[in-house]
């Protein structure tokens, strides 16, 4: 069976980093997010975008996969499992998934101007180059850019015969797109202790949304699946 699984902040916020919703007690709250997480901000003071993103990657260096992350490792035991998450950590990558598209980057990694991937071990400074001379950026989607893997992301959805969608908001513009390509028969899972009820508009056919943090309710969903 194939199952995808779109994940946001949510499912990351039990290994304790805080989403942007979090912005006025959490990680953004000494931060404007138009300085530090835009396309604009970069091409002001690329200074201060890196010594954000090298904040974050301390920050996440250390932080352990919870039992969300492990549940859906389980589940790839048994099942054709895609997951697209929003997330720049690489909490799934430690859990021991091996089929993620991260639409928004990867924090562990950099970018030269030509695009090619670089591992970041330590922090991204002004002055560390390229082969071109250019500067090495972080390997994260900035407001105002594009996602990266926008239609393989779409295709594991079509395709899909069960989506999870764990800890994300539809108010983000091209969320609501993204699952309301689901085919009929699909059904669709939607695991949030806060949901965004806008989903419940969208037409989907086979919708359940189980208010629930992610640990609680995707250990239970995997459980209910796998049986």
């Amino acid at each position: 069976m194939k199952i995808a699984v779109l994940t946001g902040a949510g499912i990351s916020a039990e290994s304790g980093i805080e989403t942007f919703r979090d912005r006025e007690k959490g990680l953004w709250y000494n931060y404007n997010v138009d300085k530090v997480a835009t396309l604009e901000g970069w091409e002001n003071n690329p200074k201060l975008v890196l010594e954000f993103h090298n904040m974050l990657r301390k920050k996440c260096r250390d932080i352990k996969p919870n039992a969300a992350h492990l549940a859906l490792v389980e589940l790839e035991k048994e099942h054709d499992v895609t997951i697209v998450t929003q997330n720049v950590d690489d909490l799934h990558e430690k859990a021991g998934s091996t089929k993620i598209l991260h639409i928004h980057g990867e924090l562990m990694k950099g970018r030269d101007s030509m695009d090619k991937l670089l591992h970041v071990e330590d922090d991204i400074n002004i002055g560390d180059l390229d082969e071109y001379d250019e500067q090495i950026r972080p390997h994260t989607v900035l407001f105002g850019e594009e996602p990266y893997y926008y239609y393989n992301a779409i295709e594991a959805i079509i395709e899909s015969d069960i989506l999870i969608v764990i800890g994300t908001s539809f108010s983000i513009g091209y969320i609501p797109t993204m699952v309301s390509v689901v085919e009929n028969h699909c059904k669709v899972y939607y695991i949030d202790p806060e949901p965004d009820l806008i989903v419940e508009h969208l037409g989907i056919l086979n919708l359940e949304v189980r208010r629930q943090k992610a640990g609680v309710g995707v250990t239970k969903l995997v459980k209910e699946i796998l049986c």
